[in-house]
């Protein structure tokens, strides 16, 4: 999954002759691009998770598609995942060349005659006719009754909601959104009015982890894997906004502590293993040595030393906690231990001089293409040339 800079809004584009014969294609989706897909063999497991082989062909070759000036790269995927593909081997042969992608004929040991589309080839060879027409043609699905294009106008002017909140409320949820729209809280502003967001980069809201456990959402991995698609679309965010998504269904669901952590964990695991995050943080850890520049390297290094607060040669918890309140900015704890977590790659909870620069030159070369603290702190890492500050003596 990658930013929306890779395809137009409304066009897909799909190659079924790559370099090695698989198909690949971009997709636009909730405003993302989708790229994809390849097929390797793999053990069976109820958590697949994308190998960092596969995303390597998968960049390889989309490289290809995009003009010269575009250029895509490791830290631009923002989420990547996999998927197990069963194949029908026949039982009685022992190779792997006769795998078949359509459908079989098998003879169980009993004698029963299991064949794929029986119905379908009955009905095809006999030209047998339906009785009476389709009786489900006319039934809508939930949220169409009342649906129009024009929803989430209503969901404006009504409710006063963001307009991109509005417009996904009612692709989303059709005549349903003004259910979401009615639990939607205060946001204490002048506009929006309600609809307090999950992330500020997504249009998920608060009302929605309320509506989607009143629709038997028991778990915070359902929420943000399949009542939104949060973690498909960005792990980071997906991440980000844990803590506020188990905080409201904790409420909703009357968890104590135990459940609440457990939830955590899981939700964390399932980002981390099949979202693609810890394979993309092992893509920066396995990098090339460091390839910055003195300049680069300089401006680096003083921010560490400037954040690094007891000059001990490593960035604490503590440290973070009071940079951040010098600089007037308030970052709740648990992000803070998120923060370090993110950069401490040897996990001996602070954050070394070689990780910052190895993070930062992941960076610079394309490996990483967003990191919480790096964002905090990258501007205090630019360097200014002496003409374009104005000079000075």
């Amino acid at each position: 999954m990658k930013h929306d800079n890779c395809s137009p809004s409304s066009t897909g584009l799909l190659d079924p002759s790559t370099s090695d014969g698989r198909v690949i294609f971009f997709l636009p989706w909730l405003n993302m691009t989708l790229a994809g897909t390849t097929d390797s063999p793999c053990s069976i497991t109820d958590k697949p998770a994308p190998a960092e082989a596969d995303v390597d062909f998968i960049l390889k070759e989309i490289r290809g598609y995009l003009t010269p000036d575009i250029s895509v790269r490791r830290g631009d995927v923002m989420s990547a995942w996999a998927g197990l593909r069963p194949l029908v081997r026949d039982p009685s042969k022992k190779d792997t060349a006769s795998l078949a992608r359509n459908h079989i004929i098998e003879v169980s040991p009993s004698g029963l005659v299991t064949i794929a589309e029986t119905v379908d080839k009955v009905i095809e060879l006999n030209n047998l006719q339906p009785q009476r027409q389709c009786v489900t043609t006319n039934i809508m699905l939930e949220g169409g009754q009342e649906y129009d294009n024009l929803m989430y106008i209503r969901l404006v002017q009504d409710f006063g909601l963001d307009l991109e909140v509005a417009k996904h409320l009612a692709s989303t949820y059709g005549d349903k959104a003004c259910d979401v729209a009615r639990l939607a809280r205060l946001t204490g502003r002048r506009y929006p009015v309600v609809g307090r967001r999950l992330h500020q980069e997504f249009p998920y809201i608060e009302a929605e982890v309320i509506y989607a456990v009143r629709e038997y959402a028991c778990t915070a991995v359902d929420f943000i894997s399949r009542r939104t698609r949060l973690a498909f679309l960005n792990t980071y965010a997906a991440e980000e906004a844990l803590p506020k998504i188990i905080d409201l269904m904790t409420k909703e669901l009357k968890w104590n502590c135990k459940e609440k952590m457990k939830q955590q964990t899981e939700a964390l695991e399932f980002i981390n293993q099949q979202m693609g995050k810890q394979a993309r943080k092992k893509a920066y850890q396995e990098a090339a040595p460091l390839n910055l520049t003195d300049e680069e390297k300089s401006a680096a290094m003083k921010c560490f030393v400037m954040v690094d607060k007891d000059c001990n040669g490593g960035i604490s918890v503590n440290d973070l906690r009071r940079y951040f309140e010098e600089s007037g900015e308030q970052v709740d704890e648990e992000v803070l231990h998120q923060l370090l977590d993110e950069v401490d790659l040897n996990k001996n909870g602070e954050i070394e001089m070689d990780e910052f620069l190895h993070i930062y030159n992941g960076i610079i070369g394309g490996l990483v293409g967003h990191n919480p603290v790096v964002s905090y702190l990258r501007h205090e890492m630019k360097p200014i040339s002496p003409d374009r500050s104005g000079g000075g003596l």
